[in-house]
């Protein structure tokens, strides 16, 4: 249900459930942060992470939800290790992101979506608070109010007003999107993975 790549210094990570909407599982959340301490440990210069199919990720399992996945802490565990990477990070999001799995992107350093993808975080809805370290990360994407109209209006938003407003950094056909993602990647492969670390380092990121 995780696939991962490697090439090179390359690291790719793709969420394949697509007959679930990639909803994620407490088994899939464990498999993403073990690989992603994988790839750390590897001197991995860049990261993609993407979905298979047409939806990035419906977020939670609705099964597993209701039994308790919805507040488990691996969603924090998982994006805390995203956003710890010494690598640049890129979320290629191939369709829309949802719930829980907002926290990954968030994580990431640069986001670039599909014209289709639609963003949203219904917790206020679903009676759930949202992982602790999402709303800092939305809010200093995009600001207070507006993170406010995504966590307690319930707005669901599309890729170019995701774009205007700071969320995500580019738009893509789907046809381009993985190419779009290795083409950012493209400096940091080339580089020193220590330059890529101290780098963001200096951005405040690590």
């Amino acid at each position: 249900m995780i696939r991962t790549e490697r090439h090179g210094s390359l690291g790719k990570l793709i969420i394949s459930r697509p007959d679930k909407a990639n909803s994620l599982t407490a088994d899939m959340l464990r498999q993403l942060t073990r690989a992603l301490e994988d790839m750390a440990a590897q001197n991995c210069a860049a990261l993609i992470l993407t979905g298979e199919g047409r939806v990035f990720s419906a977020g939670a399992d609705l099964d597993e939800a209701r039994a308790g996945l919805a507040t488990s802490p691996e969603w924090e565990r998982l994006s805390t290790r995203l956003a710890s990477m010494p690598c640049l990070t890129i979320a290629a999001l191939n369709g829309t992101l949802a719930g829980g799995a907002f926290g990954m992107a968030l994580a990431c350093d640069l986001r670039i979506a599909v014209p289709e993808a639609r963003f949203f975080y219904p917790v206020m809805k679903l009676g759930f608070l949202p992982q602790p370290s999402d709303p800092r990360r939305l809010a200093g994407l995009i600001g207070p109010a507006r993170a406010k109209m995504i966590l307690m209006g319930g707005q669901k938003i599309d890729a170019h007003e995701a774009l205007n407003w700071g969320l995500i950094d580019r738009v893509l056909p789907a046809a381009e999107l993985m190419a779009g993602a290795e083409t950012l990647a493209g400096d940091c492969l080339a580089a020193d993975p220590g330059h890529v670390s101290a780098i963001k380092a200096m951005v405040g990121q690590l």
